[in-house]
């Protein structure tokens, strides 16, 4: 199936979102636009050819403290205190488009934002709801931090050597 994925604007229709987790059912439904006009969070709706909402995420700047990394990660990287990053702080499939792959291109499409921005980013960063969701995210590459195991991170490095040249920015 072909989706289509773009900001979130007023012409997406969110209410008959259902992705199974109350609580995302209710952010994008309720939080979202305030989010975005806040300038907390940027969100990102997926939309098949029909126009319907199929899923989203968000992504926001963060940041990384060095100590959390894998000692093989940190030996390579400069020893700052914190390191750059973006933030998928939501990620969710509304039930019709679950298990069509559409999760893994909505991580692909926030690597690429991630990569195109101007200020540098070391990582991307998930916070996993359950074993369920770090299951999902190691299945992509995430790896665990040491002292938080459900929030993972995927180095960029790693994305654009497993993104074909010509869709880099």
């Amino acid at each position: 199936m072909s989706f289509r994925i773009e900001a979130l604007s007023a012409a997406h229709d969110r209410q008959g979102f259902v992705c199974g987790s109350e609580p995302l059912d209710r952010y994008i439904r309720t939080q979202a636009t305030q989010d975005v006009k806040r300038r907390i969070s940027n969100v990102f709706v997926a939309r098949d050819v029909d126009g319907a909402m199929a899923g989203f995420y968000t992504l926001a700047a963060t940041s990384l403290p060095l100590t959390e990394l894998p000692p093989e990660e940190i030996k390579r990287l400069p020893r700052y205190g914190l390191l750059p990053a973006a933030l998928i702080g939501r990620l969710a499939i509304n039930r019709r488009f679950q298990g069509q792959g559409l999760g893994g291109a909505l991580i692909i499409d926030a690597a690429l934002r991630a990569a195109r921005s101007e200020p540098a980013i070391f990582a991307l960063i998930v916070d996993a709801k359950d074993d369920k969701a770090v299951a999902f995210y190691e299945h992509y590459g995430f790896r665990r931090f040491i002292s938080r195991p459900d929030s993972l991170f995927l180095p960029m490095a790693t994305v654009l050597k497993a993104i074909p040249a010509a869709s880099q920015p």
